[in-house]
């Protein structure tokens, strides 16, 4: 028998002082059997830094033609790609061939420092590719703060984010990497 999918309701207050986006948003995430609290976290992260009404989840994990988020525009044409974790060079030159713009979060203390020596030099030919990386010891107390209902707070300023609920309080600074 097949495993499904674990449902999670989230509710987002986000404060984006950087972008002047103040919107409260009502998500439902299907979590993927193979998927970890780490990874489904980071990508409410992703969705908190680049949220607009338009903004959405797509399968994810089960499908591997589209990104783990997506915004496309009234003519459904991406006009936002983002990717998590550590693609295949061509996976992302698909996504850059296929959007107006694609970000690509890492995350996790193993083989991000490898991966970006590997494919930073393919990757700087793609003028619409944004990667950011993500502290691995934040995105583990991220982590931590997964239930099935959740209820954030996050405040973005200066480059710094905040999620912040009854249970505690995650702060961290995603970095651009640099070519």
């Amino acid at each position: 028998m097949a495993l499904k999918a674990t449902i999670f309701k989230v509710t987002l207050n986000i404060a984006d002082m950087d972008r002047h986006y103040y919107a409260d948003h009502q998500l439902t995430l299907a979590r993927h059997p193979s998927e970890k609290d780490e990874r489904m976290m980071v990508r409410v992260l992703a969705f908190a830094l680049n949220a607009s009404e338009q903004l959405e989840f797509t399968r994810g994990l089960s499908s591997s033609d589209e990104p783990d988020l997506w915004q496309k525009s009234l003519s459904d044409e991406i006009e936002l790609w983002i990717e998590l974790g550590l693609p295949e060079e061509s996976r992302l030159r698909k996504a850059c061939s296929r959007s107006r713009q694609v970000v690509l979060y890492t995350y996790g203390a193993r083989g991000v420092s490898l991966w970006w020596e590997k494919n930073k030099a393919k990757l700087a030919r793609f003028k619409n590719l944004s990667c950011v990386n993500l502290d691995p010891e934040s995105t583990e107390q991220l982590a931590g703060l997964a239930q099935r209902a959740m209820n954030f707070q996050v405040t973005i300023q200066d480059g710094e984010v905040t999620f912040s609920n009854e249970y505690g309080l995650v702060a961290l600074t995603p970095y651009f990497h640099q070519g």
